[in-house]
């Protein structure tokens, strides 16, 4: 669930979205590279969430007559996107972290993804580094994981899945425990029927 409000803590929406699939990747550098979607490009999902999410700032914001898809298309929403970093003085050409240890999980079997825990892939982007338990805790800025097929999709067994990224690689035997089972594959031809990715609207 995606919760939006005013300035005034009134007039508060929040959108029920279905959470139990990740949309690309778990991490901090690794989402940052989500800034495709900007460009006009993306996965069709995040870009339908993106906009679901800007369509609800802008009613909030009370502003009519302005619509984020063309946006994304026309390259406006990148342009704008460049000219906050600079103002906040930042390097928009700046390379991103990227970690200096790979993983790769590979499908175990040929036929249909229907499963990919979303909990799940949390919990072992966090165990790579991607997040803290403690306010304390360091961070990873590259540590993270890249989802290579979502559900739905027809895989092969031996097919990259998931890729785990970190500076530490002793981590990723922890990380694979919290994969352990969090991921589903049916015999090939087997009927799938994704979630909405936005399941309700609450107002």
């Amino acid at each position: 669930m995606v919760g939006l409000g005013t300035a005034a803590g009134v007039n508060t929406v929040a959108l029920l979205t279905d959470m139990s699939t990740p949309l690309l990747t778990a991490g901090n550098a690794l989402s940052a590279g989500v800034g495709e979607v900007l460009a006009g490009g993306g996965p069709a999902d995040l870009v339908e969430l993106t906009l679901a999410l800007a369509r609800e700032m802008l009613a909030a914001a009370g502003v009519n007559g302005k619509d984020p898809e063309t946006a994304l298309k026309d390259g406006s929403a990148m342009d704008h996107w460049r000219r906050m970093i600079t103002a906040q003085g930042g390097d928009v050409d700046a390379p991103l972290p990227v970690a200096r240890e790979q993983h790769i999980v590979t499908a175990t079997a040929s036929g249909v993804l229907t499963g990919l825990d979303a909990y799940a892939v949390g919990v072992a982007a966090w165990r790579l580094g991607a997040g803290r338990a403690r306010k304390e805790d360091p961070v990873q800025a590259g540590a993270g994981i890249e989802m290579h097929a979502k559900p739905g999709e027809s895989v092969t067994a031996g097919q990259p899945l998931l890729t785990l990224h970190t500076d530490t690689p002793e981590r990723f035997d922890y990380a694979l425990e919290a994969l352990a089972g969090s991921t589903t594959i049916a015999p090939a031809g087997t009927g799938f029927t994704p979630a909405p990715i936005i399941l309700d609207r609450i107002a």
